[in-house]
Parts: C-alpha cells; sequence; structure tokens
C-alpha cells in the first residue's frame, strides 16, 4: 500500500485549490471604435466573433426582407445594448 505525499502525486492526486482556467465570459455591448452608425452591428459581430461587414450586410438584408421591420429593432437594440 502506498502512503505519503510520493504516492498522492504518483497516483495524480492534485492540489484541491489549484484553480482551472476558466473560459472568458462574452459581454454583449455596442462598440465604440468599429462602428457605422451606433456601433450595435460592431458589437454584435465581436460578440459571435465574426467579421463587422459580414452582420452589417444581414443587418442590411434583413431590412430589405422584412420590409423595415428590422430599423425598430436596430433602434430599440441601441437603446438596450449597454455601450463598451
Amino acid at each position: 500500500m502506498c502512503r505519503g505525499a510520493r504516492c498522492r502525486s504518483i497516483i495524480g492526486m492534485t492540489n484541491p485549490t489549484e484553480t482551472i482556467d476558466q473560459p472568458q465570459t462574452k459581454k454583449l455591448h455596442r462598440s465604440r471604435t468599429d462602428r457605422m452608425i451606433a456601433g450595435v452591428c460592431g458589437g454584435w459581430a465581436d460578440y459571435l466573433g465574426v467579421d463587422p461587414a459580414m452582420v452589417r450586410i444581414a443587418a442590411v438584408a434583413a431590412t430589405a426582407l422584412t420590409a423595415g421591420l428590422m430599423i425598430p429593432v436596430y433602434l430599440a437594440a441601441v437603446l438596450l445594448t449597454p455601450a463598451a
């Protein structure tokens, strides 16, 4: 039977106070640097990890395809999304 600190290191026990690297949590925000109008698309692109141009193209396409319904959604996002 194995006893002592040497045995624990052989078995692979770790110190319970060691911390495991936790992934960073993403926060949705309006971008202050990557903005065309209010920074909503830049903030969403940062949150999603995609190119801001793609989010802007999707927003324009959604506005065209929904006959302008995206405009009040964008305005609500400007009011509800905190600035960076």
